[in-house]
């Protein structure tokens, strides 16, 4: 089902991350509900500054009402397990990928759905490699999201494509470069894209 994500990312999650996501349930889940919540706020955020674009337009307007569904789907399986949904600090990834963003505006467009991209890639292959290691209810759910994020990895890469005036393959190379970076090296924070585990 996600052969196609596979291969567009650089590597696959580490070993060690799947490890302590299992140990680490209540943090996987809170940060869950935080990146779903962020998900549609970059949706909408688009919407917002890119009106005349119409295939962005019906893209992210589908996308957001799905990450916000996401979203209360999370807190409904947080509030079953008494997790307390509290305040925790972002990881590094995004942040990470953000600070390559180019300065120029309209490349800055093509960048932030590039990475759109990547983001909705990593969630789909780590919710995927998740689901053997959890209980029923929690592999369940995380199997019920494969579609929609396979979905909108493809949607988010579709729209680069669609309105840059260039062939995007050198900048999806380089973002893929340093998302294999913030994987694959020592993260002392454990997030749902955090990288490798350092205790």
């Amino acid at each position: 089902m996600i052969d196609h994500i596979l291969d567009f990312l650089p590597c696959a999650t580490p070993q060690a991350w799947l490890e302590k996501a299992v140990d680490e349930q209540d943090i996987l889940l809170i940060d869950h509900a935080n990146c779903e919540k962020k998900a549609a706020a970059t949706a909408m955020n688009l919407m917002y500054r890119h009106t005349r674009k119409t295939e962005l337009l019906k893209k992210m307007s589908q996308l957001a009402r799905e990450e916000l569904l996401h979203f209360q789907q999370v807190v409904e399986i947080m509030e079953r397990r008494n997790i307390d949904y509290k305040r925790i600090s972002p990881s590094r990834y995004a942040s990470g990928l953000r600070e390559m963003i180019s300065q120029e505006e309209k490349k800055q467009f093509i960048d932030t759905l590039i990475i759109g991209a990547i983001i909705e890639a990593r969630s789909c292959e780590r919710f995927a490699a998740l689901i053997p290691l959890l209980d029923d209810d929690l592999a369940k759910f995380y199997k019920s999201l494969l579609k929609s994020e396979s979905r909108h990895y493809e949607d988010y890469l579709s729209l680069a494509a669609l309105y840059s005036e260039n062939d995007i393959g050198e900048s999806l190379d380089m973002f893929l470069e340093k998302e294999r970076e913030l994987i694959t090296s020592p993260d002392e924070l454990f997030r749902f894209h955090s990288g490798v585990p350092v205790n």
